[in-house]
């Protein structure tokens, strides 16, 4: 997928996604949105983030870049981490289901 409006091979991002994480998405308007939360490493070292996803907007205080393709919408707020190479979509939970992302295959991130 490339960002809405972007041709530049520097703004694309490779989205890997399960079928059942297609099919809830679009169940829910077709749309996902992925944001950082930063983690304080309580050592001192270096932050880590990890990833939340959902199929509602988390709200204004964000700026994402959308990726449109397969009839799906990815907005990606990638705050002061830059765009993955690839977002992996998974759905998870037993009772109730969410969507999971994985910033170049990984739950987190190095600040």
């Amino acid at each position: 997928m490339t960002a809405a409006g972007s041709k530049v091979e520097p703004n694309q991002v490779r989205v890997v996604a399960a079928d059942e994480a297609v099919a809830f998405v679009r169940e829910r308007g077709g749309q996902v949105f992925v944001w950082p939360l930063t983690l304080d490493a309580p050592t001192g070292g270096a932050d880590v983030f990890a990833l939340e996803a959902s199929t509602e907007s988390p709200g204004v205080e964000h700026e994402f870049v959308r990726f449109s393709g397969e009839g799906l919408d990815v907005l990606i707020d990638a705050g002061e981490h830059g765009l993955p190479d690839e977002l992996h979509l998974a759905l998870k939970g037993w009772r109730t289901k969410r969507i999971r992302a994985y910033w170049n295959g990984n739950s987190f991130g190095r600040g």
